[in-house]
């Protein structure tokens, strides 16, 4: 039941958030069609700075990150996660980005690659060690990757990152204080 009010309400352009409270989730303001090159809004950024209560939520299955002031829903952001895989322990499908409450870390910059993957990413904020937000990936020549960048706010595709649009990236990476709490979940 609570599935199908769940379905019913994101249909009417009502997002549920963790806590059980009801936010519009701001519809009229998003960017479409998606572009990740433009900010996910048509409206100015928060100023995170004077933002009180300020904390974000990504949803995997939805490839939306929120940002709260307490229970107002103040901006809304088309995110890419962590592709969902077969857990060999319990045999459920889940993402490959962790879930829980977890809180920005102090680690940010302009560029991060990572050469196992042969990935890199602009504007990253740190929220779980290794695990950031960042702009949609890059090869090691620093271009962005299209074909990825077409999945943003549309399917599951990195490794564990929450990837962003670039402007979306970049202001994470300048205005999110550290110390911010961040929930992920499915």
């Amino acid at each position: 039941m609570k599935k199908i009010i769940y379905r019913f309400l994101a249909t009417l352009g009502v997002g549920v958030c963790c806590l059980g409270y009801a936010a519009n989730v701001r519809a009229s303001q998003m960017r479409t069609p998606i572009d990740w090159q433009k900010s996910s809004e048509t409206g100015a950024y928060p100023d995170l700075a004077k933002t009180p209560d300020l904390w974000l939520r990504v949803s995997l299955k939805h490839n939306r990150t929120y940002v709260y002031s307490g229970h107002k829903l103040i901006y809304t952001m088309y995110s890419t996660a962590g592709k969902f895989q077969k857990d060999p322990k319990s045999g459920k499908v889940k993402s490959v980005t962790p879930t829980g409450t977890f809180q920005v870390q102090p680690t940010r910059g302009d560029w991060v690659y990572n050469p196992d993957l042969k990935l890199g990413a602009n504007y990253y904020v740190s929220w779980n060690g290794n695990y950031l937000f960042h702009t949609v990936v890059t090869g090691p020549d620093h271009h962005y990757i299209k074909s990825e960048a077409a999945k943003l706010g549309k399917k599951p595709s990195s490794p564990g990152c929450v990837c962003l649009s670039v402007p979306d990236a970049k202001w994470l990476e300048s205005s999110l204080p550290t110390g911010t709490k961040i929930v992920v979940d499915n």
